[in-house]
């Protein structure tokens, strides 16, 4: 997305896991380089209540944010990638920031396998494991660009 350069300026970061019906959001810092889930927003056909994730934006106040882009198994994009990356363009648009994504490919996989290991309920419906999946988008996109 963002043709910015990524900097030690940006320093807090939100993440988002893009879905047609919640979206997980996560926030996280490069100097601790660490991330935490917060609760998934609702979203209607993939759109969000943008007066709600305001809110959130101003409570957490990131610098950048990080989408993660669902690609195919291949690598080639997906319907869900190209509307994961159309989010992130909302994004950098609405609250001028800058945007960025990164490869999820089975990170939604890997959330529901950490709340199984953890002696989770497997009712993901339920138990959205969103939060969990921006969490560890994020955290991939942090390991991929540390701090200088």
């Amino acid at each position: 997305m963002s043709g910015v350069a990524i900097t030690n300026k940006i320093q807090t970061l939100m993440g988002f896991d893009f879905g047609t019906q919640r979206i997980g959001i996560a926030t996280g810092q490069r100097l601790t380089e660490s991330a935490n889930p917060l609760d998934p927003i609702k979203a209607k056909d993939g759109i969000p209540n943008w007066d709600n994730l305001q809110r959130i934006i101003d409570e957490w106040q990131p610098d950048a944010f990080v989408v993660g882009l669902p690609l195919n198994m291949d690598g080639t994009a997906s319907d869900m990638s190209n509307r994961a990356a159309k989010f992130a363009r909302r994004l950098e648009g609405r609250f001028h920031r800058p945007a960025y994504t990164q490869d999820e490919r089975l990170t939604s996989y890997e959330a529901k396998g950490m709340v199984i290991e953890q002696g989770g309920d497997r009712d993901f419906g339920a138990n959205s494991v969103d939060g969990l999946a921006a969490q560890l988008i994020l955290q991939s996109w942090m390991n991929e660009h540390p701090r200088d």
